[in-house]
């Protein structure tokens, strides 16, 4: 239908992603954010007080806050007195999670600062020693459906690595790898290739939305579209600040004058790198990560299937196809619901009593955008020679399911999520998943993000069980599987309206309730929401508990004074362990807290 040009070549890769100026994380609304008055006008009518970490009085805090402004300088420490303004995607605030599922005024730190490089690192985790004062580093703040830049013990110091340490130090494109800082988003990665001239031959793996750090979706264990989808695995060497202020490099980076550091990931003797991700071991203030090459073309297709109950037998289809490499990215395999909710909003449906789409309604608007009840997106590799055979041999293998439509981007109009797809799967940042945000009224997510085995039966169970479970408490299942070699991420987006309280504690109880649902069937989270990481933890339960007492010693042999990060994934330093800092569900949490400041600090110049 619409003329493309290939996003294999220079002529469909843009050289700069459009974005608003007011782009980035912020602590208060940036002059040209849209939200810039509304944030002079509530400081002035509603002042906030302070919240005030365990250990600290508003007196002693405000003492080491301006010991660290000594240290830092006093731009670079501010304390988090702005009004929660929630922002966008774009607009992230660092004052709290802009996602909130508890109040807003839960999970917000005390004050944030902005380090320039590992030396100030190094002194700010320092100084936390010396305060006893909790710290939380960031690297970008999007990490948004998990708990953004909040952390989990109110009050804390947020360290906001993204502001300052956002520097590409280096591009080795003879043996295509980088080396990055915190800092660096996807979108900026993708632009300095451009800049130097290898924007076409090197890509980055992006996500949904390229606003994120890239060392941050790493660490986190994120997941992108082409073959270096799984991002931990594509880093290549780590430097680290340790909970007490020393500095190390993994792999060959622990050798003086080693030229291999972002070459070859083990180096000799144990492999450290495991431990800090998802951890609260140290801070990782820079990262090797490997890019793609421009394998010589590409060739994207999605596959539609008119029934619900095709999931079982694609999933078989696909596992094969994927073990043996002739698919040659990480493709999706999306609910036809959730693929619609990038060109609709709920209110576009028929809706129940419980606001759960009919599925006549949902069969109308499938028919309409001519998709199916279930859509698979993927791609295959190298030049058209070669990705024509790849094509038509998936073809025949899913053709197998009676009704299958296929459709590539010559097939579909301008607007189609299949051109998006294009630019995900060749390293282009695109914004379309932002639309999506439209399907409610001040709508957020939180992703509940089981692990499936590439089997047919295990898809079924899983989207099944998710989908009973969440209609029983009133919200629509618009689950995605990111389909790996051997295992999915099986990813479901719980949309809600922030600004209605009900809805909120609903939805979280919802996912309270699937994560007991998996937990007793075997399955479990790959990763979760701050309020959730508790319960999340305690479902990795084999021998006893063995892995969280082991990395319990781990913290406590490493942070002996439990400043970092405490209760990142459910591991709490023993200063807080079973003090009532863990949240398992049924908490009545307010902002209403004994740890606030009576008074405002001011500022600390």
């Amino acid at each position: 239908m619409a003329p493309f040009v290939s996003t294999a070549v220079p002529e469909g890769r843009p050289k700069k992603i459009d974005r608003p100026p007011w782009h980035g994380s912020c602590l208060g609304q940036h002059e040209t954010s849209p939200w810039f008055e509304e944030s002079l006008r509530l400081a002035k009518e509603s002042p906030r007080k302070i919240p005030i970490p365990p250990g600290h009085t508003a007196q002693s805090l405000e003492v080491a806050l301006r010991d660290l402004a000594e240290i830092l300088g006093q731009q670079w420490v501010k304390f988090n007195d702005v009004p929660l303004i929630d922002g966008d995607y774009h607009a992230v605030p660092l004052s709290h999670d802009s996602y909130h599922i508890l109040d807003p005024d839960d999970l917000v730190p005390s004050a944030v600062c902005w380090p320039a490089d590992t030396e100030d690192v190094v002194k700010t985790v320092k100084w936390a020693n010396k305060w006893k004062v909790p710290i939380w580093p960031i690297s970008v703040g999007r990490n948004l459906g998990y708990g953004g830049s909040a952390p989990r013990v109110r009050g804390s110091l947020v360290l906001d690595l993204g502001r300052r340490m956002d520097r590409i130090l280096s591009v080795d494109t003879e043996n295509a790898v980088c080396l990055i800082e915190p800092g660096v988003q996807y979108v900026t990665l993708y632009e300095h290739l451009q800049e130097i001239g290898v924007g076409n031959d090197l890509w980055v793996d992006v996500p949904d939305l390229p606003g994120g750090s890239v060392m941050g979706n790493a660490l986190e264990r994120g997941v992108g579209y082409t073959p270096y989808g799984d991002h931990w695995a594509h880093h290549i060497g780590l430097e680290v600040v340790t909970p007490t202020g020393e500095v190390i490099r993994t792999g060959m980076g622990s050798m003086e004058g080693s030229e291999c550091w972002q070459l070859f990931p083990y180096g000799y003797g144990p492999h450290q790198d495991g431990i800090f991700s998802q951890s609260n071991y140290g801070i990782v203030t820079k990262m090797g990560m490997e890019l793609l090459p421009n394998p010589g073309g590409v060739r994207v297709f999605m596959a539609a299937f008119p029934r619900r109950e095709d999931l079982y037998q694609a999933i078989e289809i696909i596992r094969p196809l994927m073990i043996k490499k002739i698919i040659g990215n990480v493709p999706m395999f999306r609910l036809g619901l959730q693929d619609a909710s990038l060109y609709k909003t709920r209110d576009d449906f028929e809706l129940d009593e419980r606001g759960i789409v009919k599925p006549d309604s949902l069969k109308k608007v499938i028919e309409e955008l001519k998709t199916g009840e279930w859509v698979f997106y993927a791609v295959v590799y190298g030049p058209d020679e070669i990705t024509q055979a790849k094509y038509e041999y998936v073809k025949k293998q899913l053709g197998q399911i009676n009704g299958t439509k296929f459709y590539q981007r010559e097939d579909v109009p301008p607007e189609h999520y299949l051109h998006n797809y294009a630019h995900y799967t060749t390293g282009i940042p695109t914004w379309r998943e932002l639309d999506r945000m439209k399907w409610v009224p001040n709508a957020s997510h939180m992703f509940f993000a089981p692990v499936s085995a590439n089997s047919g039966q295990d898809a079924e169970r899983q989207s099944n069980m998710c989908k009973k479970r969440m209609e029983e408490y009133g919200f629509n299942c618009l689950d995605t599987f990111f389909i790996g070699t051997r295992a999915m991420h099986h990813v479901i987006s719980f949309m809600y309206n922030r600004k209605d309280a009900e809805e909120r504690t609903r939805a979280l109880a919802c996912i309270r309730a699937l994560i007991d649902d998996c937990a007793k069937l075997g399955i479990g989270e790959y990763r979760t929401h701050l309020a959730l990481q508790d319960q999340v933890a305690k479902t990795y339960n084999w021998n006893d508990g063995a892995i969280m007492k082991f990395n319990e010693k781990i913290k406590d042999a490493l942070d002996p004074n439990g400043i970092l990060q405490p209760g990142r994934s459910g591991i709490w330093p023993k200063e807080y362990r079973g003090k009532g800092f863990e949240l398992w569900g049924g908490e009545r949490r307010s902002a209403s807290t004994e740890s606030e400041a009576e008074i405002s600090f001011g500022s600390l110049a």
